[in-house]
């Protein structure tokens, strides 16, 4: 995708002002026809706007300017931003085209096959389906589900990396911790602060308990004269 000129006619505007471009050069790089650009050379046309710089706007460099001044013939390319801003989610129902309509199901279930994790609500928001289908999909219940096979998303257009990223991250931050098969579900207090003789079975005297059971049973009276 090719990347968007800032206000076009506030920059030509600049450009006419500051530099020995051609109108041809300006007009190409602003979206402008040429007669609009030698109209606002002459003073024509836009008339109180002031001429914004794309130099600091980080949309041209004082390069490319300057190998466009020494070659008519060239043609100004807008620098490419350095830092991407995402664009802003749309509200509502994700709009997909009708030559990709068919690929939701294909899609759906790429999704479930390779991100077992993700919830049948992060499903619908990245591919735009219900979750009906997704559920028959799920369940082999589908109508075309003999004829299905597993395709990305992300390549099919239904969905941009950064969407699927950002779902599977808060998939897998909300699922809950798995205990190994081996590890035992005593809480931690339990034996983090046990000395490990104590946890050792003591060894005691066989004569000695055998001896303070005898005298358990012995009446009161024959203990006293003892």
């Amino acid at each position: 995708m090719a990347t968007q000129l800032l206000m076009p006619k506030a920059t030509a505007v600049w450009l006419v002002d500051n530099t020995a471009l051609s109108f041809d050069q300006i007009a190409t790089f602003c979206s402008l026809h040429p007669l609009e650009v030698r109209a606002i050379a002459d003073g024509e046309a836009a008339q109180g706007i002031k001429g914004l710089d794309p130099i600091n706007t980080g949309q041209l460099t004082r390069a490319e300017i300057e190998k466009a001044e020494a070659d008519p013939n060239y043609r100004l390319k807008v620098a490419e931003p350095k830092v991407r801003i995402p664009e802003p989610k749309r509200k509502g129902a994700r709009y997909t085209p009708l030559s990709r309509r068919q690929d939701r199901p294909n899609a759906v279930l790429w999704l479930i096959r390779n991100h077992p994790e993700l919830k049948d609500a992060q499903i619908s928001r990245l591919i735009g389906t219900t979750k009906s289908t997704i559920e028959q999909i799920r369940n082999r219940t589908h109508w075309n589900s003999a004829n299905l096979s597993p395709l990305d998303p992300v390549t099919l257009g239904l969905c941009s990396q950064i969407d699927l990223d950002i779902e599977v991250e808060r998939a897998n931050k909300n699922r809950p911790a798995r205990l190994p098969e081996d590890e035992t579900l005593l809480p931690a207090s339990a034996t983090e602060n046990l000395d490990p003789s104590e946890a050792e079975v003591q060894e005691y005297d066989a004569d000695k308990v055998f001896s303070r059971l005898t005298s358990l049973k012995k009446p009161s009276s024959e203990i006293e004269s003892n």
